[in-house]
């Protein structure tokens, strides 16, 4: 019986570390086939990932082709656009002139076809609805000859019809030229009467208001003007506060419309005898105040805000010309020497009629200017003439 109890023993004792060992080696092999699982996912997914690689880095190669045949396509493109417009600048005769000429589409060819151009420009001042035309000047150029003309009429030029020794005091008040303008709502017949008065056949009308004036000068940069006189005048009523030193200065925006403006102080001196007392005088300080700005206005760095300069005339300034058709002008006009410019002011008196101060023109010498300033084709052409005969 002990002994087999003991036998019995022993036996249950192998069997249990049997099972041991089977569990082990069950364990081992589980193991075993979890890491030869894991070993061949991570096996698939990098040879997954080799693939996506080797796949983006021909899609990077492919990407890089194609970008180089685009940059040499767009060098190609360019290099062709630019010798088309050297070609162009060198037909329409090259520098400045053919430069913008081509940027804006225009032929210099048609030069020829240029007729000189003739502008009624009218300078608006005042508050509200009441306002009048402080500056009258008729101005030309002529693309051809590369002359240009100024000549200013005073505002209370009288253009009546009536014999101004019997019309009524409120006739001859309406019929100053300035009250004919009437807050630009009647300029064909101010274009009329100018036209009756000159001779001229001015079609075309330019009417500049005290905003359109600072946009314009600070465009540009300011005009380098030298003031003749020491200005002080104040009239709250027209919001009109006029300081300004006399000598050499730039001359901005708001100093600009001080300077048109001024006619006297509030002392009630003004311009000397010998530049031109009150009205003749700023008449005077407008036209060279203009040739300063023109010359301002075609130095290099200048030309190309043409395009912001004609932006604020659509917006701010009154206008019948086509600003179109004026692009047609300016390769032409960055040639003109603005020293060259003719200018001068309908002669005649200033007298009081009935109460009323009037400037009355000289008619024959009128003409006399007229004929100087704006000479016509058979003018220049027996000029050229005569001049063949010495």
């Amino acid at each position: 019986m002990g002994k087999d109890k003991k036998t019995v023993d022993k036996t249950r004792g192998k069997h249990a570390k049997e099972e041991e060992i089977s569990k082990k080696v069950k364990k081992n092999n589980k193991k075993y086939n979890e890491d030869k699982n894991n070993d061949k996912k991570e096996n698939a997914k990098r040879i997954e990932k080799d693939n996506k690689s080797q796949k983006t880095k021909k899609k990077v190669k492919t990407v890089r082709k194609v970008k180089r045949v685009v940059v040499l396509l767009l060098l190609l493109t360019i290099v062709y656009s630019v010798y088309l417009v050297a070609n162009r600048i060198k037909q329409n005769g090259g520098g400045l002139t053919g430069t913008l000429a081509t940027i804006l589409g225009e032929d210099t060819s048609n030069l020829e076809n240029l007729e000189p151009i003739q502008i009624l420009i009218m300078g608006e001042s005042g508050v509200d609805d009441y306002k009048l035309a402080d500056t009258i000047m008729i101005a030309s150029y002529n693309p051809k000859t590369q002359e240009a003309s100024i000549m200013s009429i005073p505002r209370d030029t009288y253009v009546g019809k009536k014999n101004r020794e019997t019309a009524t005091q409120n006739y001859l008040a309406s019929y100053k030229i300035n009250t004919v303008f009437r807050n630009g709502t009647n300029i064909p017949e101010a274009i009329d009467r100018i036209n009756a008065l000159t001779g001229l056949n001015v079609e075309n009308y330019v009417i500049i208001d005290t905003n359109a004036l600072i946009k314009l000068v600070d465009a540009i940069g300011g005009v380098t003007f030298n003031v003749p006189i020491d200005m002080d005048y104040e009239d709250s009523s027209q919001d009109l506060y006029i300081h300004l030193k006399a000598g050499e200065q730039e001359i901005d925006g708001k100093k600009a419309e001080q300077l048109l403006r001024f006619r006297h102080n509030d002392d009630g001196s003004t311009y000397p005898s010998s530049y031109g007392q009150q009205d003749f005088g700023r008449m005077r300080t407008q036209r060279e105040f203009i040739i300063a700005t023109l010359k301002q206005t075609l130095k290099p760095q200048n030309i190309f805000k043409l395009k912001q300069i004609i932006d604020i005339m659509q917006e701010d300034v009154k206008t019948n010309v086509d600003l179109a058709s004026i692009k047609a002008y300016v390769p032409y006009a960055v040639n003109f020497n603005a020293d060259n410019i003719k200018t001068g002011m309908v002669p005649g008196e200033a007298e009081m009629c009935n109460g009323v101060s009037l400037y009355i023109a000289n008619s024959s010498k009128t003409k006399e200017l007229v004929e100087e300033l704006f000479p016509t084709d058979n003018e220049e052409s027996e000029n050229e003439d005569n001049t063949e005969n010495y």
